[in-house]
């Protein structure tokens, strides 16, 4: 395909049957699977799955591998697997300030990744960054940006890091890299690439949790990511903790995010140290870094047991760039936990996960992957 800029040509994504989409997905989410297993998992007769196989392995995007030893006697299963190196995808991660990309091969294996201030918050600005971007990433099948708002049908309806109303994002990016582009919020991202390709892969239910510049919840319910109507991604954030607490920017007092969210931590005390500074002297004990640590851990705490009880979740994958509180305050996270879920607190299995902006961008291209194999992009 020609991009309307004229500058590169991309690689088309074949016109795929659904059943073909079914196969691919299975191999793609839980790994090389022998022809029984797929059969077996998508209910689809042998001679269904043999035509359709073949034509996955005539598009390049499954290949047989190493055999797998049969558990009964016989031959050994020959295994399919996903050809990686088929297609390729560009992520992008939008933050108030910096865009991070990261290219992928049809796996989210990450082959390449950059990172540079943004040069504008203005759309335009970002669009044409993007753009330029895309161009040190040839022969992309797909783009997927995501960004901290709300995205719906590829418009940006609201995104208060960068000021943005209702902006048509998706339309803007393809017209200018003529590459198929897909935009989703960040969290809803991470959490869909997780389940697909990280901790949460083939899990019924997960959820994740995110904290730092802003307090995020994805969840993964009955194998598929929740979505509302509405855009708006599940919300968690002003979960009340203590009544008489800290002031929180909704006007109420004692939220979950008076007290998780980075600024708020370091806007309580004094002094104005950075975020690094301020761990410094809670973990060397300084009374006031330790108190508001201590209790941003409880409300924390207080979060993962919220949603526990909500979704009952088969694991709770907490990660963001405010993750060092976890550590410097586990007992009072844990404690914020035994007094809030329901049940036994064991049964909330916690996955700590310190990803980097690089796997946020990553996220991005696991985006763009969905939605160009579902037909969505």
């Amino acid at each position: 395909m020609t991009s309307e800029a004229g500058t590169r040509t991309t690689p088309s994504w074949p016109d795929l049957s659904s059943v073909a989409r079914d196969v691919l997905l299975e191999v793609l989410v839980h790994g090389p699977l022998s022809r029984a297993e797929i059969a077996d998992r998508l209910h689809l007769s042998r001679p269904t799955l043999t035509r359709v196989t073949r034509s996955l392995m005539l598009e390049g995007l499954l290949v047989q591998g190493d055999n797998r030893p049969h558990p009964s006697a016989g031959r050994p299963s020959e295994m399919l697997h996903v050809r990686g190196g088929a297609h390729h995808f560009l992520g992008v991660k939008l933050t108030a300030e910096r865009l991070y990309a990261t290219m992928t091969d049809l796996t989210t294996t990450a082959v390449a990744a950059t990172h540079e201030p943004l040069r504008s918050p203005d759309p335009d600005d970002v669009v044409a960054q993007i753009a330029d971007v895309a161009t040190r990433f040839p022969l992309a099948t797909g783009v997927g940006v995501t960004l901290g708002g709300i995205a719906l049908d590829g418009v940006v309806v609201r995104d208060e890091h960068l000021g943005w109303t209702d902006v048509p994002l998706k339309a803007a990016v393809t017209r200018a890299t003529g590459v198929p582009t897909a935009v989703g919020n960040d969290v809803q991202a991470l959490t869909a690439a997780q389940h697909w390709f990280g901790p949460g892969a083939g899990l019924r239910s997960m959820a994740v949790i995110t904290v730092g510049a802003g307090v995020g919840t994805g969840l993964i319910l009955n194998g598929g990511l929740v979505e509302g109507a509405h855009g708006l991604p599940p919300c968690f954030s002003h979960t009340l903790v203590d009544a008489r607490g800290p002031l929180c920017g909704c006007g109420r007092r004692g939220c979950v995010s008076a007290y998780l969210l980075t600024h708020v931590i370091l806007r309580r005390l004094t002094g104005r140290p950075t975020y690094e500074e301020a761990l410094d002297r809670a973990r060397a004990g300084d009374p006031q870094a330790r108190q508001v640590f201590d209790e941003a851990g409880y409300a924390l705490g207080v979060l993962i047991g919220t949603v526990a009880n909500a979704v009952d979740p088969q694991k709770v994958l907490l990660t963001g760039e405010g993750l060092p509180l976890y550590e410097v305050s586990t007992q009072l996270v844990h404690d914020g936990i035994e007094d809030t879920f329901d049940d036994d607190p064991a049964l909330v299995e916690l996955d700590v996960q310190p990803f980097d902006h690089s796997e946020w961008a990553r996220s991005g291209a696991a985006l763009a992957i969905k939605a160009t194999i579902t037909g969505t992009v």
